[in-house]
């Protein structure tokens, strides 16, 4: 059967015996996320037809403008797996706390951290956002999941993805043995493979960042921007600029053609903007997983020991060679 013809539920089912992790429960999850994304994307590609776009006039627990589909995004991926008895807890980064099962359902082993609706600011303006979902095993020793089950290492992820809702819908996910592509059909309302195997080159020519920060990054960062915009034939310089500022959009776009994604600290931010568990985590289990490469700057992002449900992170994301070589800018390795 050609790969365009392979529903996300028929690709989940016949991985299960590649990925050693994978059992009925884990691929059943997988597609009551793919449930979700439907929903969503059927009220995205209504906005502007119904009262869903602008703001709440809520502020969420980063300190944000909550926007009515942010809210709408994260009650139904809630709403569509709190009953499943496949979680034991959630978390999201728009709600301040860990989100139990509600008790009078059963819970599951697993654990679900998302961003309902990523890129939320662009909205009005009819640009690509997402959904960025991340899942762990249950670690701790109660029924009822706690705080523990959420803190864990990028590492120890067993699947993450993301939805994009742009010109198309697309699903991609990892379960620890590659990544794939779906592109929702509206006409049938299925998740079809378009994508099979992503690889990300080993070096890229897109650089993505916002440069409007420029002089609040540090000297380090500022030199590799200033090199790869300067013009060098032998090493493929100078880089393309290529800036959404919807992360899904810009990591997909890299993804699929080769690049990093940069989101420095700076001076406003510190300890840097994107959120470890609900944003760099599952993009790096992505990407490493395409060959690519994710790091802080200073070490590798998987290996990142949370602390916090909401803690930041500097972000450097995408083809192997140059998050390696913006790495060795930032450690002062390049003279």
């Amino acid at each position: 059967m050609p790969p365009s013809l392979v529903t996300i539920e028929r690709h989940i089912i016949e991985q299960q015996k590649e990925y050693p992790q994978a059992t009925g429960e884990f691929s059943a999850l997988l597609y009551d996320i793919a449930f979700a994304a439907k929903l969503i994307a059927r009220e995205v590609n209504k906005a502007g037809l119904v009262d869903i776009l602008g703001f709440t006039g809520e502020e969420n627990v980063q300190g944000e403008q909550v926007a009515k589909l942010d809210e709408f995004a994260n009650d139904i991926i809630f709403k569509a797996l709190d009953h499943t008895g496949r979680l034991c807890c959630m978390a999201s980064e728009e709600v301040k706390d860990i989100i139990p099962i509600p008790e009078q359902f059963k819970c599951g082993k697993y654990v679900l951290l998302y961003d309902p609706l990523d890129g939320s600011s662009n909205i009005d303006a009819n640009v690509s956002i997402g959904t960025i979902f991340s899942i762990h095993r249950k670690i701790s020793s109660g029924e009822r999941g706690t705080l523990e089950d959420c803190l864990q290492p990028g590492y120890k992820q067993v699947a993450a993805g993301y939805v994009i809702y742009g010109s198309s819908t697309m699903l991609v996910y990892t379960a620890g043995n590659g990544v794939f592509g779906f592109t929702l059909d509206p006409s049938v309302g299925e998740f079809l493979l378009s994508h099979d195997h992503i690889q990300i080159p080993k070096k890229g020519s897109i650089y993505s960042v916002n440069e409007g920060n420029y002089f609040k990054w540090d000297e380090n960062v500022r030199r590799y921007i200033d090199y790869v915009k300067t013009p060098d034939k032998a090493s493929g310089r100078p880089y393309k600029s290529r800036y959404i500022g919807s992360l899904v959009a810009d990591f997909h776009r890299n993804l699929l053609y080769g690049g990093i994604f940069l989101y420095p600290a700076d001076k406003s931010n510190p300890n840097g903007k994107l959120r470890l568990l609900y944003e760099a985590n599952p993009l790096a289990f992505i990407v490493e997983q395409a060959g690519g490469y994710a790091s802080d700057g200073r070490q590798r992002i998987l290996d990142i020991v949370p602390t916090e449900l909401h803690q930041r992170t500097p972000l450097f994301i995408g083809s192997y060679d140059d998050v390696k070589q913006v790495e060795a800018f930032i450690q002062g390795q390049v003279e």
